[in-house]
């Protein structure tokens, strides 16, 4: 009862609520390619409570946990040290269980952590305005692209080749229910593709992302120009945040929004989530950005106050009307973002930036100098592929038997025909937490593996 509440009689009166005959009618409406055709093989029937937690027990023992063997994983996750000091503020009451701030008078503390979240948004950026956070960077680049079509008034937007395969999907998935048409380039390893040559009367915006899938760096400001001449916009993605801290800034490029994600200050792994999606804009599309925007303002006796300075009436009443129906924010996984910055500081995240860097050219350079391997980027932050002569899935495996996880074969992102001839590809993302031993780990590893 605890875990399955409801009473046969239960049952019937909902679905008679519903007007539906049974639970498979009611579920009519999901594709029957995505429904189960009977229980889950394996899995017991009934298990006490006790049973159970031991069963779960048991299957997660079977993962590799990213932190207790040398990890290379990224391609859009990433994996950096967290200050205990991050953790310990989140988790006071105040924090941790405040709501949305209807009433800015008693949401001050809550408001003000969104606005200096925000101020660090847009200087990380280098736009004129961000928002009060997002779910996460897939969710906000489609909502980039939604937003780019409203001030464009076109509907056709161009995706990179180079854009995380997750993001692309997300974005064709609102494209194919909302109505509007996204043309989703084919992987591009190398960087080469001639985007302004696509851009026509009808494009909205052209999405790119800087540093690719596949660690590619690129300067955008041809292209932001290229847009600008046809009327698109360059919305610019970015799935590794700490790269901020020293490539140029998507802003300074042109970009007209910039969509990222935040994961890499303040937020673990996890299992994949929860995580924070950054969203910012120049100032003049600031009417048609989705989300919440916090302000800063004086009360009626000249004390500093903070306030929510633009949330559409219609994003809380007419749906229909409003510029997003993404209607909350990942307020606490912002707030861990936020103090995770405050605590390095501008020097420090130049420097933290600058030794995943470093780190990440000298894992290049061992794992060049292997036999049949080669890295096909020309330049790159902390990830970057390579070529290996044998597919990446088998070497992964391989190497996870070894207590090594090698990165991420770019065929798990691209499955089927996407990824014909991306097979031996493999992704390496490399952070401050790699030691110097992981790293020699990994080499001799991969050495035994391709031999």
């Amino acid at each position: 009862m605890r875990y399955l509440p409801l009473t046969e009689a239960d049952r019937q009166s909902m679905l008679a609520a519903t007007r539906a005959a049974s639970v498979d009618e009611l579920f009519r409406d999901v594709p029957e390619a995505a429904r189960l055709s009977g229980p889950i093989g394996g899995l017991p029937d009934h298990m006490g409570e006790l049973e159970v937690e031991r069963l779960l027990g048991a299957m997660a023992a079977k993962s590799l946990p990213a932190g207790s063997v040398p990890s290379f994983l990224g391609a859009g996750a990433y994996r950096h040290h967290i200050p205990a000091t991050v953790d310990h503020l989140v988790q006071r009451g105040e924090f941790l269980t405040a709501y949305t701030p209807y009433q800015p008078e008693v949401s001050q503390g809550t408001l003000q952590v969104l606005f200096e979240f925000q101020t660090q948004v847009a200087l990380l950026t280098g736009m004129d305005v961000a928002n009060a956070s997002m779910y996460d960077g897939a969710t906000a680049c489609a909502e980039a692209v939604m937003m780019a079509n409203r001030v464009t008034r076109r509907k056709k937007a161009i995706l990179s080749g180079g854009l995380h395969p997750h993001y692309r999907d997300t974005t064709t998935t609102d494209a194919r229910f909302i109505g509007f048409d996204a043309v989703a380039l084919p992987a591009d390893p190398e960087g080469t593709e001639d985007l302004a040559a696509r851009i026509d009367d009808q494009t909205s915006c052209v999405v790119v992302q800087n540093p690719s899938v596949f660690g590619q760096v690129r300067d955008y400001s041809d292209l932001a120009k290229a847009c600008q001449a046809k009327g698109a916009l360059l919305i610019v993605v970015v799935t590794e945040a700490l790269s901020l801290g020293l490539l140029p800034t998507p802003g300074g490029m042109g970009a007209d929004i910039v969509a990222a994600e935040g994961q890499s200050f303040g937020g673990a792994l996890n299992f994949g989530g929860p995580y924070v999606g950054l969203f910012a804009v120049k100032d003049k599309y600031v009417r048609q950005m989705p989300g919440r925007l916090c302000g800063e303002t004086v009360d009626a006796d000249g004390r500093r106050g903070f306030v929510l300075t633009l949330s559409t009436r219609e994003q809380h009443i007419r749906r229909e009307k409003a510029t997003s129906n993404i209607c909350t924010n990942a307020g606490l996984c912002a707030l861990a973002f936020s103090i995770h910055v405050s605590l390095l500081g501008e020097e420090g995240l130049t420097q933290l930036a600058r030794l995943n860097h470093a780190k990440a050219v000298q894992l290049a350079d061992k794992l060049a100098a292997a036999p049949g391997v080669s890295v096909i980027n020309d330049g790159f932050f902390n990830e970057f592929t390579v070529r290996l002569p044998k597919p990446a899935a088998e070497v992964v495996e391989a190497l996870a038997e070894r207590r090594i996880l090698g990165g991420v074969p770019v065929s798990r992102l691209y499955p089927g025909e996407l990824g014909k001839g991306l097979e031996n590809l493999l992704l390496v993302a490399v952070t401050e937490t790699n030691t110097e031993s992981d790293m020699d780990a990994f080499v001799t590893a991969l050495a035994e593996v391709l031999s």
